[in-house]
C-alpha cells in the first residue's frame, strides 16, 4: 500500500456495527453514538419495517417471497437523519411513526426471514454505509452486511429484562403487555433460527450484556471502544 492509500484509509471514518435482539437497547445506543461522532445512524430494522408496511397496504402475503422481493425492488426506502432521530421515507412518504406500531413490528419479523428479501436489503444497506462514518444497527450487520466493519458490538440482555424494557417503551399493562412479551419471544425465535443470516454475535464482536447496566453505562463502554479503535488507527 502506498502513502496515498494509507492516508486515505486513515482518514476514512469508521463503520460501526451494533447487533443484538429486540429490547437490548441497540437503537438508543446507536443513535446516541452517531450523534456524538457526527456519523449517520442507519437503522436496518426500519427498512424491513418499511417493506412490511408496504406489504400490509398492498395486502401482500408475508409468506410470498417472490411477491415481497418484487415489492422491495419497486420501493424507495430512505433514512434521513434529524436531531430527533431518523425519519423513514417510503416512496417519498414519511412513515416514521407508523412503522413503530405493533402490526408493522410483527409483519417486519415475518418478511425479514426470506433470503431474497434480505439479499436486496443487504445490498441497499451496503450502498448506504460503504463510505464509512456510519453506525448501523440490526441483527446481521457485523456478520452479513459489513463483515469487515471497523468495530462490531453485540448488545444483549436477559430476555425478561428485554421484555420489561419493551413494555415500558410501549407504556402498556395487562393483557396487552403479555401479548408484547409473547411477540418478542417469537421474534427472538425467528431471528435466531432463520436459515439465512440468523441472529448471532460475530466472532470478532465485543459482546456487552446490558442486563445490569444503565443506558449511560452502556453508552460509556461503547464510546470507550470507539476511542480505542480511533487511537489504534492514528
Amino acid at each position: 500500500m502506498n502513502d496515498s492509500s494509507q492516508n486515505h484509509h486513515a482518514k476514512r471514518k469508521l463503520i460501526i456495527a451494533i447487533d443484538g435482539p429486540a429490547g437490548a437497547g441497540k437503537s438508543t445506543i446507536a443513535s446516541r453514538l452517531a450523534r456524538k461522532l457526527g456519523y449517520a445512524n442507519l437503522e436496518s430494522g426500519a427498512m424491513y419495517r418499511a417493506l412490511a408496511l408496504k406489504a400490509i397496504d398492498k395486502d401482500a402475503s408475508f409468506d410470498d417471497e417472490d411477491g415481497l422481493t418484487k415489492l422491495a425492488q419497486n420501493s424507495r426506502i430512505r433514512l434521513e437523519p434529524t436531531m430527533g432521530g431518523n425519519r423513514t421515507l417510503l416512496d417519498g412518504h414519511d412513515i416514521s411513526s407508523r412503522i413503530r406500531e405493533r402490526d408493522v413490528t410483527e409483519a417486519a419479523s415475518r418478511v425479514s426471514v426470506h433470503p431474497r428479501v434480505r439479499e436486496w436489503m443487504v445490498a441497499r444497506q451496503r450502498e448506504m454505509g460503504e463510505g464509512g462514518g456510519v453506525v448501523m444497527e440490526g441483527r446481521d450487520i457485523g456478520t452479513k452486511v459489513f463483515p469487515d466493519a471497523d468495530l462490531k458490538i453485540f448488545l444483549d440482555a436477559d430476555p425478561v429484562v428485554r421484555e420489561q424494557r419493551r413494555m415500558e417503551q410501549q407504556r402498556v399493562k395487562g393483557e396487552v403487555a403479555a401479548g408484547l412479551a409473547a411477540e418478542l419471544r417469537e421474534r427472538d425465535r425467528r431471528d435466531r433460527t432463520r436459515a439465512v443470516s440468523p441472529l448471532v454475535a460475530a466472532k470478532d464482536a465485543v459482546v456487552i450484556d446490558s442486563t445490569q447496566l444503565s443506558e449511560d453505562e452502556v453508552a460509556a463502554r461503547v464510546e470507550e471502544l470507539v476511542k480505542k479503535k480511533l487511537n489504534q488507527r492514528d
